[in-house]
């Protein structure tokens, strides 16, 4: 997809998605066949519903048909959130990602598996667990030092809700 195409549909489609109080996450354009796919990631700092993916499926393809942003051609829509396993790039990802493990790979080299414990705009707080019956320690982690970061999927982990009810 050319920038210009992508930058297009973003102008086009971010109001929709930003007026459902949603982030846009990303748009992705490319080819099926004779189709054209055009993904669209949304999110929210509380999740997405599957009511709200909806009707902003519904309204980006009104939007799309109103206009000639896709061409001619046939083209497909999906409309989804992010996966579990997506890369944390943005600010918002890691304030989201506050509470959850998550796996640094360092631009120093190594890796940090760490529980994020707060946010602030030069880096985050972590908790590192302890190893062999070692307490777990703090650190900080500013963003310049992060080369990747993605959650770790927790199947034993308390959500906010247990949390809260503890």
């Amino acid at each position: 997809m050319s920038t210009t195409q992508s930058e297009r549909l973003r102008g086009l489609l971010e109001p929709l998605v930003t007026d459902r109080q949603l982030d846009l996450e990303e748009i992705e354009v490319s080819r099926a066949g004779r189709r054209t796919v055009l993904r669209v990631v949304i999110d929210s700092d509380d999740g997405v519903e599957l009511d709200a993916v909806a009707d902003v499926s519904r309204a980006i393809s009104q939007k799309l048909d109103e206009t000639d942003a896709m061409g001619e051609g046939e083209y497909l829509l999906e409309v989804s959130s992010p996966g579990a396993d997506r890369p944390l790039t943005e600010h918002r990802h890691f304030v989201r990602a506050t509470g959850r493990l998550v796996r640094f790979r360092l631009h120093e080299g190594g890796e940090l598996v760490a529980r994020v414990l707060g946010v602030d705009g030069e880096g985050l707080d972590v908790e590192v667990p302890g190893v062999k019956g070692r307490k777990a320690t703090t650190r900080r982690v500013e963003f310049p030092e992060i080369a990747k970061a993605r959650v770790e999927i927790e199947f034993n982990r308390k959500d906010k809700k247990e949390e809260e009810e503890a």
